[in-house]
């Protein structure tokens, strides 16, 4: 699994003509307080009923919290055949301190 910082992934978010898939794991009131507009948000308990939503072959940077559910996020779908995974560093929250100050930080 590799990791992204929130400047990486703003700057692909920013240049990228296929910007990566972004899958956020966190629970639906944590989403309420602070999200990613482009994000899909798929509850990390719901993930392994709902990976049809995703395509294995893109690429996809997993966003929770702080990066820990993220990171089980990511191993989980590497077990299940994804091969362009990774994992959003210091979650949400870094996004918010380092990217988008006005983000709620929770």
């Amino acid at each position: 699994m590799h990791e992204i910082s929130p400047t990486e992934l703003q700057q692909r978010l920013d240049t990228d003509a296929a910007p990566p898939v972004l899958l956020d794991v966190r629970e639906p009131w944590e989403i309420e307080r602070a999200r990613l507009p482009r994000a899909l948000c798929i509850p990390m308990r719901d993930l392994p009923a709902r990976l049809q939503e995703l395509q294995p072959d893109c690429e996809t940077v997993v966003l929770c919290h702080h990066g820990i559910r993220s990171r089980s996020a990511c191993l989980l779908l590497e077990r299940c055949g994804f091969t362009k995974v990774r994992n959003l560093t210091g979650g949400i929250d870094a996004w918010a301190r380092q990217i988008e100050p006005a983000m709620p930080i929770y």
